[in-house]
């Protein structure tokens, strides 16, 4: 598993992928689908595929696969080289979610809640699948949200395909439980490694597991505290964990309408009043959109 594409900017999203086998271009191919590291206030959210062709499913279970994270790390490596090692029926494909894109894409102003980016990670690995040759029939699916409301909006995307989405599909399905060791790995190796774009010195990295309720977690977090700029972009921000420290040990940031309002003072020339339209103009009112962003017409018509 090279990480490479990845690590050279970790503050973009990134895909991955094993060659596709010969017969998984020429046969039908099963599919299973999960995720590593949706609830971590640190690093990245990775999602991941494994298929192989119908008729080596038998092969595939033999492997003695598991729900990633009943396995410890040693046996999670030891089992992704066996699956990386099958290169005539088993392939893979991973999609990296920057923790930077993660909290923009839920802060910004069109809210993209982690439900959604989910959904549409998954269905964007099932048509990278699709793309690169893979004969894909059946897809099997660890569920986000409620399971049949996701599987049939799989099942519209994909009508030709047989979509089972299960909750806890990675102790069900083995197909699931690989795909959920490759994107486990791929995280693990990811934060281990992680390499901080900011010009930072003395980075402690141990910073536990990752998860809010992690005393080692909190305590990191309050420790590589910047009052001004904030958190390195390992962080996801956007957490509520990561808010309420940024709230608290953060220098405020007061704008000048905001010191006269709370005084009672009032200005000649508040701040807004350069962005607002004369009340006695009697040209018609730019829609909300262009007036928020302080776009005008170059000419009128």
């Amino acid at each position: 598993m090279d990480l490479s594409p990845f690590e050279r900017d970790n503050s973009q999203n990134c895909l991955l992928a094993s060659p596709v086998p010969e017969q998984c271009k020429k046969e039908g191919c099963c599919l299973g689908i999960d995720e590593a590291g949706r609830g971590p206030v640190l690093g990245p959210m990775v999602y991941g595929i494994c298929y192989c062709s119908v008729s080596r499913k038998k092969d595939l279970e033999d492997l003695k696969v598991a729900d990633s994270k009943t396995l410890n790390e040693a046996e999670r490596e030891r089992l992704f080289e066996l699956l990386n090692g099958k290169t005539e029926f088993i392939g893979w494909a991973l999609h990296i979610l920057s923790p930077n894109i993660i909290s923009t894409s839920m802060q910004q102003r069109a809210k993209y809640n982690l439900n959604a980016l989910s959904h549409d990670t998954a269905i964007g690995l099932v048509q990278h699948a699709l793309d690169t040759g893979v004969q894909v029939t059946e897809v099997f699916v660890d569920t986000v949200g409620p399971a049949e409301k996701y599987q049939e909006k799989l099942k519209h995307r994909f009508p030709e395909i047989e979509v089972t989405v299960r909750p806890k599909a990675d102790s069900l399905f083995p197909v699931v439980s690989a795909a959920s060791i490759c994107a486990k790995v791929a995280r693990d190796r990811v934060v281990k490694g992680w390499k901080f774009l900011e010009d930072l010195t003395d980075v402690d990295t141990n910073y536990g597991s990752g998860y809010p309720n992690d005393p080692k977690t909190k305590e990191w977090l309050v420790r590589h505290l910047d009052p001004v700029f904030g958190y390195p972009q390992f962080v996801r921000f956007s957490w509520s964990t990561a808010q309420t420290i940024l709230d608290s040990k953060a220098a405020p940031v007061v704008w000048g309408d905001d010191d006269e309002e709370a005084s009672g003072k009032s200005s000649s020339h508040s701040l807004l009043s350069f962005f607002s339209t004369s009340k006695d103009s009697t040209k018609p009112q730019s829609h909300r959109f262009f007036m928020e962003r302080q776009l005008e017409p170059l000419a009128d018509l």
